[in-house]
């Protein structure tokens, strides 16, 4: 046998029941032949790791807008730490590494710059120019790895990643794990996984980014939270994925006991109240933000054939086409490159004699 049929043995005889086999995949839209060595979520993680998108992710902003300090969090490292959750779950509770570990790497590679508020921006200047769409950074992550990466051929993954990926965000709600949710859940368990993961890692990062800034000090946080999760980073995120593993897998699920993911839910509430939506700080820069996507979006409407991306000769385009590819286009910046088209797009440079 291959090594990568030595692999799908040992899924079938080792993993979980419950846990999803490469082996057993429903496969891609684009059947091709079988890597000799990988498993096929193996290839799906190898194929995200080396895409363009995943590389942006290293200037793309968390929480904090294209930051000074060298010790925040950008959108490429709060990846790596859910990656890095979702598969200590995973190999906690017998599931699939692989593919939990290739659902994480790829779940925000749709995210533009300037996190949430360019995401925001987006949505709105994209709808200016066809009100009936919407940018959403979940489904944009899908549009990356199926049409946008290899220069319009996709990454070509197979089904169950390309569904964590489209179901991994729950946003500002609470992280619900009850019967009523299913239609919003991955179908499989690593999916799941991953999209606990997300929220797992980012309330613990950006409570560090935040005390870090300065924003807030352990302090602020209300002792009903500290109690039951911890007060330190660490002690924090072993509470909640050790919590996962001890509840186990019950009727298809992966659960949590009801006292830490209130105290989970509660601190996420606690960021979106002192953090995210800190009007004097995290929120300061905001309108800046808006204004650099607005301007940028009505920019490349009025000079389509500026645009890099899409054929050379936009004329033929409708809006609703033209609209569609400069939100491509933006959505793929980082913060730094939209900050410096933007200067070089508006910013007037000073007259200089030989």
């Amino acid at each position: 046998m291959c090594p990568r049929e030595v692999t799908e043995q040992w899924e079938l005889q080792w993993l979980s029941p419950f846990a999803a086999k490469s082996a057993l995949s429903k496969g891609r839209k684009v059947p091709e032949p079988k890597c000799p060595i990988r498993t096929e979520f193996q290839r799906d993680r190898d194929r995200i790791l080396h895409s363009k998108a995943f590389r942006r992710l290293m200037h793309k902003t968390q929480v904090f807008i294209a930051p000074r300090g060298d010790h925040y969090r950008t959108r490429l490292t709060h990846t790596l730490e859910v990656a890095q959750i979702a598969r200590t779950i995973c190999r906690a509770l017998r599931l699939n590494e692989d593919l939990a570990e290739a659902i994480a790497l790829g779940h925000d590679l749709g995210h533009p710059p300037f996190g949430h508020e360019g995401e925001e921006a987006l949505d709105k200047a994209y709808r200016k120019y066809d009100p009936e769409a919407h940018f959403r950074h979940y489904e944009q992550s899908l549009r990356v790895v199926e049409v946008l990466e290899r220069d319009g051929q996709g990454l070509n993954l197979t089904y169950e990643v390309l569904d964590g990926i489209g179901y991994h965000s729950k946003g500002q709600s609470d992280l619900s794990l009850e019967p009523d949710d299913e239609e919003h859940l991955p179908s499989t368990l690593e999916g799941q996984v991953v999209r606990i993961a997300d929220r797992i890692a980012y309330v613990n990062h950006d409570l560090d980014d935040a005390i870090r800034a300065g924003i807030l000090t352990l302090d602020d946080v209300p002792k009903s939270i500290l109690d039951v999760l911890g007060y330190t980073h660490s002690q924090r995120i072993t509470t909640l994925v050790w919590d996962i593993v001890e509840q186990g897998i019950d009727d298809g699920r992966v659960k949590m006991s009801p006292k830490v993911l209130k105290a989970l839910n509660d601190l996420k509430d606690f960021l979106f109240e002192k953090v995210y939506l800190n009007e004097k700080q995290v929120k300061a820069e905001a309108d800046k933000c808006r204004l650099v996507i607005e301007r940028l979006f009505d920019y490349y409407m009025q000079h389509p054939n500026e645009l890099p991306i899409g054929p050379p000769d936009k004329s033929g385009l409708t809006q609703k086409e033209l609209a569609r590819l400069v939100c491509d286009y933006i959505a793929g910046m980082t913060d730094r490159y939209a900050i410096d088209l933007f200067t070089r797009l508006f910013v007037p440079v000073g007259w200089q004699v030989a």
